[in-house]
Order: structure tokens, then C-alpha cells, then sequence
């Protein structure tokens, strides 16, 4: 199919799927509770890489070679999820493979609206996943560059577990091409399950009834049907100089995604016209650092979101730092063992019903203006991302929420000189106000340097 959104026309040149190089016996795989925590929904990632010297076809044959061969260790990526007799998602290994489409654009690479992922991106670069766990598309731009779009079921894994997916499928591409053999030599993900197991007894905290709620919940307490309401998707740069600034104003002891996030949480306060409204700020926090030592490798979601919540007028008067000290505050009541673990025996004590974070219930209402979730990207490798033919000069994700909580995620630029690349799902409102109150600070992305030449 062709799709031609904005000027930029994409034409699907092949659709096929790519199996594990060596199959291995049909199983299924249960979720963990933590898993449980996430409704039927796909995210992604999306890699821009300028020309390379090798010949388009070639890149495309090393990739789906490498593919084929980590899904060996990376299984349960390739493949479904169903349901149980209990009604709960598992997932069943069954060798399917992952849907691989290949596509050509008529648009020079830095010639795209990556600010704007709505206008010419999403439709145009992500794949629309329509069975099995993981799709790829790859679309070679007019330039000789390439655009790379992976969607993926969050129920299956968070972004820790993406990101050692896709630095081995790179790593395993980059080997094969270069014959040393060596660079592919990465650890397998663990898939026990036992790691995550309630306690027996269980001893979930109640206190967890402030963060987390029953999907069938969420409808009851609802006041009224959701209001037409469309979350838009926007890129944006951050210089490291105004990064280092921001922490300083932060206060001692604030990490620079504290300040970020305190700055944020006040800019939507500032947006709205009522005081008495309350804005919500959430907070991802990976319990791997919590739980287990020997959970670097596990696959599957290991997160929570505790979240906080401040007046317009509160937020307004408060300075950053103060914000910055809710802020931490946030994270440190889910950052130890006892949380992730009463977690877990919280969701137990609820199954088979289907649990939610309480944040995502949100809906702007007379008395609430806004809800978002931050997640940190500063983690991922982009330097690791390279397939053979260099890093990519741009990465972003992309959450296509159909909720009306917003979402953010701060990545490092691919230039590994402090700046930042964030990708921010909000409201068109909010969107436009923190690019009119902060644009020193919120730039909107965009390619520098020059194009480089075609090498088709």
C-alpha cells in the first residue's frame, strides 16, 4: 500500500516475515504481574541514518539476516500474544516471525518534518503492527539514507528490554558484514518468571490503591464520557548549557531530568486559566535496581509510575526548585525493593482483573487541567546503534496514547555532546504554550548540515 501524507510519498516495495534463524519448540510463555499492568498497545522507535557507502539492497539483506538470527534468543518477539483461560494475555513462542516491510521515499532525508511527527512521520515511517509482537519497516529516502520503524506490544517489554533487542540486532548485523565475530557475543535475555513472583504470603502496601486501580474502575469513576480530545506528537532539541543551567536552579543533589521534569510540570500549570485545577506529574521508575541484581537482563516490563499532583496556583508561586523537590520526592517512594514488591503482590491479590496505572486514568475535567508521564531515555546506547554503516544521526520514539495522558521522553542526541532530543506527546494547547513561554529552552527539532549525495 502507498501512502502519501504532507508531500511525502512512501511506496511499499516488499512485505515478508522473518523468522528465527533456528525455530524452537512451540511453548507459552506467561506474563508477569508487572506486565499485566499494560492494556493491548504499541509504541515504537524510529532510526534516521544518513547515506552510507554500502548499496541500499545490501544494508536491507544484512538486516534481515541479523534479524533472523537474534530472535533465536529474543523468542517471545517473534511471537503472539493470546489469551488464557483466565482471560489473561500470555504469550505464545510459536516461531511466527516478525513482519518486515520495506519501503521507498521521495524525500530527501533532512528534508522531513521530524518536529511535527504527525505531519509526514508517523504515517509514513512506523509500521502499523497487525499480528505477532514486533514490526520492522525500512524505507529508503531519495538521499541514500534510511529510516528504520520498529513497533512493538508494550505487554511483552519496556524500553530496557527493546533497547537489548535492538543493540544486538545491530551488533549481530555489523558482525556478520565485518567477519569478526566477537562483537556479537551478547548476553541473552532472561526470561524467568520466578524473579517477579508475589510473596507468600502476599503483603501488598495500601497505600498502592493511590497509584494503581482496576480498568473496570476506571469506567465507574469516571464523570462523564471522555471529551474530544487529541494528543499531538512533537520533537524538540535541548542544549546542554541551558540542561546544566536548569539543574542549577534545580537545587543541590537534582539530576538534570529532575530539573526537567519540574520545569515541564510547571510550564502546563502555567498554560491553564483556572488556578483551582490540578496538574498530575508521573514519573517511570525501572525497578531493576530495586529488585534483583541479576534482573540486568531480564525481558519483559519491569516498571512503575507513582505519580504526584500540585494546583495551577500552587505550581505557579513555587520556585523550580521546590518543584524539583516533589519531583524527587516521586521518584524515591517507588525507588526500593518494598514497592516493586508490594507491587507485584497488589496486582496478585486482584487477578484476573485487569490492573492499570491510576495516572493514565486521567480526564480533563472543571477541576483538572493536565496529566503527563516522563519516562528517562538517557540510557540508550544511540551510539550502539550501528548496523554497519555508522550511527544513526537522529533517533526518536514515539507513543501513539490514545488516552489523554500526555507522555514524555528525553533522549541523548546522537552527537553525544550533552544535548538532548525530546520527544513529547501533549496536548495541542500545552504544545504550543511551552514553545511560546520557553523557546530558549524548547527547540524545535530539526536536521542541521548539509545533505549528503545519493547513493542508489
Amino acid at each position: 500500500m502507498d501512502s502519501c501524507e504532507r508531500g511525502v510519498v512512501v511506496v511499499v516495495k516488499s512485505m515478508e516475515v522473518v523468522a528465527p534463524f533456528a525455530p524452537l519448540r512451540v511453548h507459552r510463555l506467561p506474563m508477569s504481574n508487572l506486565d499485566l499492568l499494560f492494556p493491548p498497545f504499541d509504541v515504537g522507535v524510529l532510526f534516521f541514518y544518513d547515506a552510507g557507502s554500502l548499496k541500499t539492497e545490501m544494508m536491507i539483506r544484512m538486516m534481515k539476516k541479523g534479524l533472523s538470527q537474534v530472535l533465536v534468543s529474543f523468542y517471545s518477539l517473534a511471537g503472539e500474544v493470546v489469551l488464557n483461560n483466565e482471560g489473561e494475555p500470555e504469550i505464545l513462542c510459536n516461531n511466527r516471525g516478525v513482519d518486515f516491510v520495506q519501503a521507498i521515499a521521495d524525500r530527501e532525508l533532512r528534508r522531513l518534518n521530524l518536529h511535527k511527527l504527525d505531519v509526514s512521520v508517523y504515517a509514513n515511517f512506523f509500521p502499523v503492527k497487525k499480528r505477532g509482537v514486533l514490526s520492522v519497516q525500512v524505507t529508503e529516502m531519495k538521499c541514500g539514507g534510511l529510516v528504520i520503524g520498529c513497533s512493538f506490544d508494550h505487554r511483552v517489554a519496556d524500553a530496557h528490554s527493546i533497547t537489548k533487542f535492538l543493540v544486538a540486532w545491530a551488533d549481530m548485523t555489523r558482525s556478520n558484514h565485518s567477519k569478526d565475530y566477537k562483537i556479537a557475543s551478547v548476553s541473552s535475555p532472561d526470561y524467568c518468571r520466578s524473579l517477579l513472583e508475589p510473596r507468600n504470603p502476599i503483603h501488598p502496601d495500601p497505600a498502592l490503591n493511590n497509584m494503581y486501580m482496576l480498568v473496570e474502575d476506571a469506567s465507574v469513576d469516571s464523570p462523564q464520557a471522555p471529551p474530544v480530545f487529541h494528543l499531538q506528537s512533537r520533537i524538540y532539541k535541548i542544549n546542554a548549557c541551558q540542561l546544566q543551567h536548569l539543574q542549577s536552579l534545580a537545587g543541590p543533589n537534582r539530576t538534570k531530568f529532575e530539573a526537567f521534569s519540574a520545569l515541564l510540570w510547571k510550564l502546563l500549570a502555567k498554560a491553564a486559566t483556572e488556578d483551582k485545577k490540578r496538574c498530575k506529574l508521573g514519573i517511570v521508575v525501572d525497578g531493576r535496581d530495586y529488585l534483583n541484581k541479576s534482573m540486568e537482563n531480564y525481558f519483559g516490563n519491569v516498571l512503575s509510575a507513582p505519580y504526584s499532583d500540585a494546583s495551577v496556583v500552587e505550581l505557579k508561586s513555587m520556585p523550580l526548585s521546590e518543584i524539583a523537590d516533589k519531583v524527587h520526592a516521586c521518584v524515591e517512594c517507588a525507588a526500593n525493593n518494598e514497592h516493586f514488591r508490594g507491587l507485584v503482590d497488589w496486582i496478585e491479590c486482584h487477578r484476573p482483573r485487569q490492573p492499570m496505572y491510576k495516572i493514565f486514568s486521567f480526564l480533563p475535567s472543571d477541576t483538572e487541567e493536565v496529566a503527563v508521564v516522563v519516562s528517562s531515555g538517557q540510557h540508550f546506547p544511540v551510539h550502539k546503534m550501528d548496523f554497519g554503516w555508522g550511527h544513526p544521526s537522529v533517533m526518536s520514539v514515539f507513543f501513539p496514547w490514545e488516552g489523554t495522558t500526555g507522555y514524555v521522553m528525553p533522549l541523548p542526541s546522537a552527537t553525544e555532546d550533552g544535548d538532548w532530543i525530546v520527544y513529547m506527546h501533549l496536548s495541542e494547547k500545552h504544545l504550543d504554550f511551552v514553545e511560546k513561554e520557553a523557546p530558549h529552552i524548547f527547540e524545535p527539532f530539526a536536521f542541521t548540515g548539509p545533505l549528503k549525495a545519493s547513493k542508489l
